[in-house]
């Protein structure tokens, strides 16, 4: 009978341990001085050419989706992403969000777009799976178009715990 307790107690730890690392938020102080706040970005997409992973950043303010593609133009080519981003979401609405920012990190070894998430949409990308999003090349080709293929609900779990952390 002992055995049988320490059991269900240890395969609950276990499982709270699991549910709680599903919100493991990092942060990173910008050069500006702001604290942002972000998960490690999801593989949506995966090809043998091209991928796509994103991952919800936020300043607690304003709430980004960071797309990192893959291939990604050269640093000259870049920097012409401008155009804002369209993306289909599982309740059959297309919604736009505003370029922000493309900066390329770790030595320019990944290329990120920042794209705001409008404040009234915030309950749309934290209810419905994302489907499809359309991504403007400038400078390498025209519009990319990702079905989403592999975790379809990132957004609307990093959302979950960004949402969940300001209640508290």
């Amino acid at each position: 009978m002992i055995k049988i307790n320490f059991t269900i107690v240890l395969l609950l730890v276990v499982i709270s341990l699991k549910l709680h690392a599903q919100c493991d938020i990092k942060n990173r102080v910008l050069p500006d001085g702001t604290m942002t706040y972000y998960f490690d970005p999801a593989d949506f997409y995966t090809t043998k050419s091209k991928s796509l992973k994103i991952n919800i950043v936020t300043d607690k303010e304003h709430f980004f989706i960071a797309l990192q593609p893959s291939p990604f133009p050269a640093k000259k080519d870049g920097k012409k992403i401008k155009e804002d981003l369209i993306i289909h979401l599982a309740d059959k609405k297309v919604y736009k969000l505003t370029h922000y920012d493309t900066q390329y990190r770790d030595n320019d070894s990944v290329m990120q777009v920042l794209y705001l998430i409008d404040q009234k949409d915030i309950e749309a990308f934290a209810k419905f799976d994302a489907v499809v999003a359309e991504i403007n090349m400038e400078g390498t080709e025209f519009v990319r178009n990702y079905d989403f293929k592999l975790h379809k609900d990132a957004i609307v779990k990093q959302l979950a715990c960004f949402l969940k952390k300001e209640d508290k």
